[in-house]
């Protein structure tokens, strides 16, 4: 039976406190006002002193409110008709849709068992040569990416999860602009890809403890859909949004701060997340890609530090381009010596040959007279970042490794590449 009480011991800004007993932590409770009701969750208990953080905020909270325990932890609705949707981080309808409340699964449990996990073998396309040519993006990886603010996260999200080849995609926005929400909900219905998707989606109005179940909530419901057997690709837009939520409610709660006044358990909440992504050995499997947002361009900020000691890798987005110098997928090379044979000498090589074109234009920029291979570095560099690094292209693996081998042929003579042979011979351009 849910108990219910009316005595409010305290109000500190959105945390209540109460004296009750039989409640665990993490247990949700409801609260009536005169406002309305609101869900509230246990995120402290000393003896008999339970406090809760309300998620609609402390103001209008009175002491002689109700509040009733419902004994269960935040759960979500699990079904087929999640896809299309669109909820908030109380899992309730933001597109004024039906409320689904069958088959609720508990939300924020343990990541899964490693006997059933399998070693990351697939390519999950992208159709965007600086993550399908140079950093491959493998099923079940677990990689961010590293931004400063102004920079099109946003957009380079929503084009990957129009062309990425998942069969689910599962967006979880935390502390987006409204007209960020709109941007992704309108692209993504433009590009036919909403009727795959499930949105759970907290804008920066909304409440804060709000934020900070977005994850969790979009990760619970990829797991569901990876044990149908499906290929799932999370998408989450801002990680350092949710650890300054994660800031923000420490500080209500008087917890000791750790660096820059975030909790000490960051790395570990960070973990038990990312953590969650699983290539099933007989199921589906659940990728994640999350924007990390660097206040600063500071890579030493602690969301990235700790980011980078879980994840297997990061893209830099960096002057509207993935940048090719400080992105790296770690799991690249389990699957791209099994897409073409010139796919590994062939990224090296254009790699090479831009970091060249670099140094050329610092000669450049100091007043240096070009030389012919210099001036053969300053087109190859136009190009490969007009044709490969333009986050517009939108090509399948194959095409875009055909476009390596013809900028390479209007650059450079066969021998000046430093490719084998053997694979000039059956890749270079005929004419």
């Amino acid at each position: 039976m849910n108990k219910v009480y009316s005595k409010i011991e305290s109000i500190n800004g959105s945390v209540i406190t109460v004296r009750a007993k039989g409640v665990k932590l993490n247990e949700l409770a409801e609260i009536t006002t005169r406002f309305g009701r609101s869900l509230a969750e246990v995120n402290k208990i000393d003896g008999d002193l339970v406090s809760l953080q309300v998620f609609a905020g402390g103001r209008g909270v009175a002491t002689n409110d109700q509040i009733r325990f419902l004994g269960h932890d935040m759960r979500v609705s699990f079904s087929e008709n999640l896809l299309g949707r669109i909820f908030n981080g109380s899992a309730e309808p933001r597109d004024h849709g039906p409320s689904l409340t069958d088959n609720l699964v508990a939300i924020g449990g343990p990541s899964v068992n490693p006997s059933k996990r399998i070693l990351p073998n697939r390519m999950m396309r992208t159709n965007i040569p600086m993550i399908d040519v140079f950093n491959t993006l493998v099923v079940s990886q677990k990689i961010p990416i590293f931004s400063i603010s102004g920079e099109p996260y946003n957009q380079l999200l929503a084009r990957i999860a129009m062309q990425a080849q998942a069969d689910v995609i599962v967006l979880g926005g935390m502390g987006l602009k409204y007209d960020d929400y709109l941007y992704f909900k309108k692209t993504l219905e433009e590009g036919g890809a909403l009727s795959k998707t499930v949105m759970f989606i907290h804008t920066a109005a909304d409440p804060t403890v709000e934020c900070m179940k977005i994850p969790d909530l979009s990760l619970a419901v990829a797991e569901q859909f990876a044990l149908q057997g499906k290929d799932v690709l999370v998408l989450l837009t801002d990680m350092t949004n949710f650890a300054d939520s994660m800031k923000e409610i420490a500080i209500t709660q008087e917890q000791v701060p750790s660096n820059r006044g975030y909790p000490g358990d960051l790395y570990s909440q960070l973990a038990s997340r990312y953590e969650k992504a699983v290539d099933f050995a007989d199921q589906g499997s659940v990728t994640i890609l999350a924007v990390t947002t660097m206040p600063g361009d500071d890579v030493t900020h602690p969301v990235p530090d700790n980011t980078g000691y879980i994840t297997e890798g990061q893209f830099y987005l960096k002057g509207g381009h993935i940048e090719p110098f400080g992105s790296l997928s770690r799991l690249k090379q389990q699957v791209n010596s099994k897409t073409r044979k010139d796919h590994r000498a062939l990224m090296d090589a254009m790699i090479r040959l831009y970091a060249q074109y670099k140094d050329t234009l610092e000669k450049k920029s100091m007043g240096f007279n070009m030389s012919a291979w210099d001036e053969k570095l300053l087109k190859y560099g136009a190009k490969f970042e007009e044709q490969m690094m333009d986050l517009s292209v939108n090509i399948p693996l194959e095409e875009a490794l055909d476009n390596g081998w013809k900028i390479l042929a209007e650059c450079f003579e066969k021998q000046e590449t430093g490719l084998k042979s053997e694979l000039v011979e059956q890749f270079w351009p005929a004419d």
